[in-house]
């Protein structure tokens, strides 16, 4: 029984010598100006690996997951999905200046106080000068080359940068294109204590390729404005029990040909609103109301069975934020709840449709679009998140195949919004060989300790400093590409630099180490070039060819037996999570507190995963840990994930 160790398998010739995509220069108005803003106006491509599937193909597509930097995602994306997605969603970060963290705790343990709480940081919304505007407006012009002309896009945020957000969105889009600013309510209340108002929204901006976008208007019903206009006018009943309201039948424009008497009774000043005909069709269904008195005026009857409710605005305030007591919180932070994503669906797409949101978390978008039966791609370069929708996808499947059997599959005139989505297989995909290390905020930390760099205080485009130099640690889990410069670029201090040169013409102003994993080829010569004319020193600390026997973490490890058919996990020892429990003092005695799925691939290609046995228990159960071998199995894989989302993959084989 052997252990797979991950390799970096691209080279230079894959990563570099590939197609390249060119896009039409930004002429949208307003432009906003920041420092070290950047045009894309040329991409190249990234390569994917298969990795897992899950479920089956229908009509030649399975949904996809990607893990990856969004920005190489959205690149992939571009030679096949050019100008074909229908709806994007982007919950990117919103500059809070925080770091997000995942809580978790043992499985089958009940949480006494915070400190059997294990966390996890999931992403860091921190950034330097304007790295953050750079860092959306080259995902929002990619964003709109995926974008088809009948296309929406909705972009989430919130008071921070939002204001900066729409110019970026309406110079990128050109002008028309906005539709509506949505105003979210996250919550009634908000605990904040300062001298200014408590903010209990986010912002929700909805902008279209072109005007031809897909528009479903939404209703609502049980709001209090709705409920009070239903108890107001809803007031009479007929002699089958159908509740009703009345409604005038006169035309507000002067029509001629709609002049008519019915039953004796005389028409509007300016006729009716509907022609004879209509008026016989709806006296024989019920819905006029014939006055008592001579001189009176027939009426419209509206059946509040039929009422669909008040046309959703632009403010959202019946969705509240996943609490945490919800059944579908999956502790992941900053999550989303599905009932707001099936809104903006069920608005801007129809079933069938094309759904991508990049910026995937915890997989909401992709709940929500396989209920709604809209294909979708996701991605993220957090494989929590990866791990997260892995497990709420296989969950949601299994519980719309157990609540509507007689549903699957469904033809296309059987499928409507309300109904189990066909496209329900999904596949993993792995972009640029993103899979050195597990977590990349995390990473950065255990790279700079094992590099002996010494950190510098938060706030710096720079991470630490060692013998004399500067040190940038450089995207976590692939390699530097010259779209990576643009950010370092925009945070270099050119007052200094000034200062410097003139003090010492013939020194560099600037002493940098970039710590990479993998790099474009001329990466120095581009840096270099775009400071002139101030001179630096750049030199490059590659990890994957200058540093191979650095250990950053410990993997994990597994028994495994099989015997007399049976295949049984005896223990399992997730090395960096008994770390963490160590800390806090927590003792394991089964190993299954541990683990939050198993999955087995009987007849395992060596490539693609394609799990048959998907143990993923409730949040207080445990996985079986003992699983039955069909008789025809040949070489197994196993994949067990720990409550860290990092997962232990093996093969064994059988007979």
């Amino acid at each position: 029984m052997t252990k797979e160790k991950t390799q970096y398998e691209a080279s230079e010739e894959e990563m570099f010598n590939l197609d390249e995509y060119k896009f039409q220069p930004i002429k949208g108005y307003p432009m906003l100006s920041w420092r070290g803003k950047r045009p894309l106006t040329t991409v190249q491509y990234f390569p994917a690996q298969l990795k897992e599937v899950y479920g089956e193909e229908v009509d030649g597509w399975r949904n996809k997951i990607y893990w990856g930097d969004n920005l190489h995602v959205l690149i992939h994306l571009l030679k096949e999905f050019r100008g074909k997605i229908k709806l994007i969603y982007l919950d990117p970060p919103f500059d809070s200046k925080a770091d997000y963290k995942k809580k978790v705790s043992l499985r089958g343990k009940k949480i006494l106080n915070d400190m059997s709480v294990i966390e996890e940081k999931q992403y860091s919304d921190i950034w330097v000068n304007d790295q953050y505007l750079q860092y959306m407006y080259t995902r929002l012009i990619l964003s709109r080359e995926l974008l088809s002309s009948d296309g929406s896009l909705f972009l989430h945020c919130d008071w921070h940068r939002s204001h900066y957000l729409r110019m970026i969105l309406e110079e990128v889009f050109g002008p028309g294109r906005f539709l509506n600013e949505i105003i979210w309510k996250r919550k009634q209340a908000t605990s904040y204590r300062g001298k200014r108002l408590g903010i209990s929204n986010d912002t929700i901006y909805w902008i279209s390729k072109t005007n031809e976008f897909t528009y479903n208007p939404e209703f609502t019903i049980n709001d209090q404005q709705t409920q009070r206009y239903i108890k107001e006018r809803y007031r009479y009943t007929n002699i089958e029990g159908r509740v009703y309201k009345l409604g005038d039948l006169g035309n507000p424009d002067y029509r001629p040909n709609l002049i008519y008497e019915y039953k004796g009774y005389e028409p509007p000043a300016n006729g009716w609103a509907v022609s004879l005909e209509r008026m016989k069709q709806m006296d024989k269904e019920g819905r006029i109301e014939l006055p008592k008195k001579r001189n009176g005026r027939i009426m419209r009857r509206q059946f509040l069975d039929e009422y669909k409710g008040r046309v959703i605005q632009n403010i959202w305030d019946d969705i509240p934020i996943v609490n945490s007591q919800a059944k579908e919180r999956t502790g992941y932070p900053t999550q989303k709840p599905v009932a707001l994503l099936e809104r903006i669906i069920k608005t801007a797409s129809n079933p069938g449709d094309l759904i991508l949101d990049c910026f995937m978390g915890s997989g909401t978008t992709q709940v929500a679009a396989l209920k709604l039966g809209r294909r979708f791609i996701g991605g993220d370069i957090n494989l929590g998140g990866i791990q997260v929708t892995i497990k709420r996808l296989s969950n949601a499947i299994s519980e719309l195949k157990k609540n509507h059997p007689e549903q699957l599959p469904l033809t296309d005139e059987e499928m409507s919004p309300n109904r189990l989505a066909k496209f329900n297989g999904f596949e993993v995909y792995n972009v640029n060989n993103y899979d050195i290390f597990r977590n990349p905020i995390e990473a950065k930390s255990l790279l700079l300790e094992a590099l002996e760099i010494n950190p510098i205080q938060p706030g710096s485009i720079f991470d630490g400093e060692k013998d004399g130099r500067i040190v940038k640690v450089m995207p976590i889990n692939r390699i530097t590409t010259k779209a990576d410069l643009d950010d370092l670029i925009s945070g270099f201090d050119y007052k200094q630099f000034d200062k410097r040169q003139s003090k010492d013409p013939n020194n560099p102003v600037e002493r940098i180490t970039l710590v990479c994993m993998g790099h474009e080829p001329d990466l120095v010569a581009i840096l270099e070039k775009e400071v002139l004319p101030y001179k630096i020193d750049v030199e490059v600390v590659d990890i994957l060819r200058d540093k191979h026997d650095l250990q950053f973490k410990r993997d994990s490890e597994a028994v495994i037996k099989i015997n007399d058919a049976m295949f049984e996990i005896t223990n399992y020892y997730p090395m960096n999570l008994l770390q963490k429990i160590s800390l806090q003092k927590e003792k394991v005695e089964d190993w299954r507190v541990l683990v939050e799925s198993v999955m087995i691939d009987w007849n395992y290609d060596g490539a693609v995963l394609q799990p048959v046995v998907m143990d993923i228990p409730e949040k207080n159960e445990l996985v079986k840990g003992k699983y039955k071998i069909p008789e025809d199995a040949g070489t197994i894989r196993v994949k067990i994930t720990d409550l860290l989302s990092e997962s232990l993959e093996m093969d064994l084989h059988h007979g």
